[in-house]
């Protein structure tokens, strides 16, 4: 494959730079050369690539339908060259400017945001820009520099580091259960008033998994309340709602304070994992990699929300390994 040239590197930016900007001379005046001098250099271009690029009169150019084409794609490699010096400047000054991450709502507000005043207190310069969702994210369309999720993504441009396990747990208010009783079994559930998450992508019902010896059983009570929010679901539970399954990491705080008490602690299912992923571009930025070192440094093995879930029900520390 013939290797491309410095002449034809060049004329690519200063083609990029005329088509966005509409002229030779605004071209000119971003670049710091003469008009004639980005002239020449698109005219060589069109010449090598055999191509017509512009449309031109003595009052307007416009871009042929080769040009637009050519346009879109000279962009993707200016942006691809501005990502290299970013990085490199980057590396030059240690973790810098503007971070991009992405999570879950529930993940993001239990687990990331009590996290990031410590990483701005060690990386004072770096800036978050987090934004929360269960929608889908294109990492590499949207230009996120870490996203945390439950699970696996398929997807070969990314890497991934695993966090901590995503378990989940029944629970229910110390008021609830002093008036109801406790469940002994998970067939006693179904004489409890229960209150259920409906997820927002499909509009189904949890099946609330309990895990018995080596088997996992999964079931679905009935249920006086379905929220599609976990927060939701906490504000019902806390409320004296019922019974109702969330993610550990999600009720320990309210378990902390006593707000909240595990039901049936020792069946509780561990389902995926929580996850931090980034663009393998992003592989040697250094505020990437400070943020999921000190991501892996805070979220220690077990987790701290599944220490506090266990040590309210009364089990050895075991109970959050597989």
């Amino acid at each position: 494959m013939e290797n491309i040239g410095l002449d034809r590197l060049a004329g690519l930016i200063a083609f990029a730079r005329t088509a966005s900007l509409g002229s030779y001379t605004a071209a000119a005046r971003m670049l710091g050369i003469s008009p004639s001098a980005v002239s020449k250099s698109v005219q060589r271009l069109e010449a090598s690539l055999g191509l017509k690029l512009f449309n031109r009169t003595t009052r307007s150019m416009t871009l042929t339908q080769d040009g637009k084409d050519l346009h879109e794609r000279a962009l993707r490699l200016l942006r691809e060259v501005e990502d290299i010096e970013q990085a490199a400047a980057s590396a030059r000054s240690g973790p810098a400017g503007v971070l991009k991450i992405t999570a879950p709502l529930p993940v993001g507000v239990h687990v990331l945001v009590p996290l990031l005043p410590a990483f701005r207190q060690q990386y004072p310069r770096v800036t978050i820009d987090l934004r929360l969702s269960d929608r889908f994210v294109d990492l590499i369309e949207e230009g996120i520099d870490v996203a945390l999720r439950v699970g696996e993504i398929a997807d070969s441009r990314l890497i991934s580091r695993r966090l901590a396990p995503h378990r989940i747990c029944a629970f229910a208010s110390p008021t609830y259960l002093a008036q109801h009783g406790t469940p002994a079994t998970i067939e006693e559930i179904a004489g409890h008033q229960c209150v259920n998450f409906r997820y927002q992508s499909s509009g189904q019902a949890l099946r609330w998994p309990f895990k018995v010896g080596d088997r996992v059983i999964e079931m679905t009570p009935h249920t006086g309340i379905v929220i599609d929010t976990t927060d939701g679901v906490m504000a019902a539970l806390l409320a004296g709602g019922g019974i109702g399954i969330s993610p550990t990491y999600a009720a320990a705080p309210f378990v902390r304070r006593g707000e909240l008490t595990p039901v049936l602690a020792q069946c509780a299912v561990e389902r995926f994992d929580l996850t931090a992923f980034w663009p393998e571009s992003r592989r040697a930025n250094p505020t990437v990699k400070a943020f999921v070192r000190f991501l892996t440094g805070a979220i220690a093995t077990p987790a701290p929300w599944d220490v506090a879930v266990a040590d309210a029900a009364g089990l050895n520390h075991d109970f959050t390994q597989k």
